[in-house]
């Protein structure tokens, strides 16, 4: 975003701020998300450690902070109520048994099938075409990377 940019300027309503439009568009997502994934007794947080670990299972603690950018005091009080509700497990590192991973039971990888779908779910919620909801997504990335680069 450059600064002369006309979506940085305050308009004449709140909508007319990309970051409120980003702001209500992740609200209206969370929103969509919660009754699907209540049937799985999950939080979209505790979802998206699970979808970070269906992508690649037995990683350390920080792994997985990386993928889901979620900070290590939000990230283990989640990762502590998923292993109390049997969908993953702490483990001694097979190479250094002072290190723990975090691994997927039984339980949690068989949810992988059922919790995946919830994407297309969504997806048949909106009237975006496929070009336009990866379009979206590379914006949001980009957006992120731009944000946070120090």
């Amino acid at each position: 975003m450059t600064n002369n940019d006309s979506s940085n300027t305050c308009g004449a309503n709140l909508s007319d701020n990309v970051c409120f439009a980003l702001y209500t568009a992740a609200n209206a997502l969370m929103r969509a998300y919660r009754p699907l994934l209540e049937r799985y007794e999950l939080t979209y947080p505790q979802y998206l450690v699970m979808q970070s670990l269906w992508l690649q299972d037995r990683v350390s603690l920080t792994q997985v902070s990386q993928s889901t950018r979620l900070d290590m005091g939000t990230l283990t009080p989640i990762v502590k109520r998923l292993e109390v509700k049997g969908f993953l497990q702490r483990l001694a590192d097979e190479t250094d048994e002072r290190k723990k991973v975090i691994a997927l039971t039984d339980t949690g990888y068989a949810l992988k099938i059922e919790a995946l779908a919830l994407k297309q779910t969504l997806l048949e919620k909106v009237n975006m075409t496929d070009e336009q909801v990866e379009s979206l997504r590379t914006l949001c990335l980009s957006l992120t990377h731009e944000l946070t680069q120090k």
